[in-house]
């Protein structure tokens, strides 16, 4: 059990509570769609189907983090802030953690293999992206937003699982994310602004200092709610879904009012807490007026 939990560690499993429940609606939305065409699943394919975004959400994110985790070894072990996580500190060897980058990749493409073709077809990209990301932090300071594209295919990815096709609102739903994870993850990035100006790495707060990068943390959250908002406009949802963004909102303005560039004492509150709970309440009420609605 503790070597599972080293693993569980490694990738920060419970950070998957963050675009879960969005590829929770993004599934539903599917299933919503299907309806509105007449066009009707069996039970035991929809339990399988669903099984199996489970499966490539999962294996996707701890690939990607494991990678992540694997490819900044050496400059976790530099920092303080980050010396304990589990390659540096010795508690799993780097190899094996890039062996377990593999297997979770291999898994989630043998997912999308029994989900339909284009799923299939498309996973190579899928990885691409997510694994990608490991290496903006060397050369760009939009490495912020690139992480929001690699956690955005959540909802899109779920979608084409149950229809095999797309649609503008789970891409509203996307494109949500996009600014939701890159605003939050410059809050996150405070707290390393000094070491990676020191080595050389890219991210807002490095290049921008800690006032400016806030800035632009809060003006993509503003876009965020931008495109959820135009999701309740389009999609023509039941009043609980506003309950959903004016509560989402919500949190995106506490997180960023309990973080200041002088006081960072607060920020895995507004990184963990906050964005759990938006996500989590988000998705509840959305879900929730998706199936009213439709």
């Amino acid at each position: 059990m503790s070597i599972v939990k080293n693993y569980l560690s490694l990738v920060k499993f419970s950070h998957t509570i963050f675009a879960m429940p969005f590829a929770l609606i993004g599934f539903v939305l599917g299933m919503a769609a299907l309806k509105n065409n007449n066009i009707a699943l069996q039970t035991n394919e929809v339990i399988l189907r669903f099984c199996l975004v489970l499966v490539c959400m999962i294996t996707a994110r701890s690939a990607a983090m494991g990678f992540n985790r694997y490819l900044d070894r050496h400059f976790d072990q530099l920092n303080p802030r980050t010396a304990i996580r589990e390659i540096p500190a010795g508690i799993i060897k780097a190899e094996k953690a890039l062996g377990f980058v593999v297997v979770n990749a291999l898994i989630f493409i043998v997912a999308t293999y029994f989900i339909n073709p284009i799923c299939f077809y498309l996973s190579p990209v899928a990885l691409f992206v997510i694994l990608f990301y490991s290496y903006t932090k060397r050369f760009t300071y939009l490495c912020h937003l690139v992480l929001g594209v690699g956690l955005s295919l959540a909802p899109i990815g779920a979608y084409l699982a149950v229809t095999g096709a797309f649609d503008i609102l789970p891409l509203l739903f996307s494109f949500a994310i996009i600014f939701w994870v890159s605003g939050f993850d410059i809050i996150y990035a405070l707290q390393d602004a000094e070491f990676d100006a020191a080595q050389s790495l890219y991210s807002m707060p490095s290049h921008w200092g800690g006032d400016k990068a806030l800035k632009i943390a809060r003006v993509f959250h503003f876009f965020s709610g931008v495109f959820l908002w135009t999701a309740f406009f389009l999609g023509d949802f039941h009043w609980l879904y506003l309950i959903g963004v004016i509560l989402f909102n919500s949190m995106l303005v506490y997180q960023q009012s309990i973080v200041k560039p002088t006081d960072l004492s607060k920020v895995n509150l507004a990184f963990m807490t906050a964005n759990g709970i938006a996500s989590i309440v988000f998705s509840i009420f959305v879900i929730a007026a998706i199936i009213l609605t439709f």
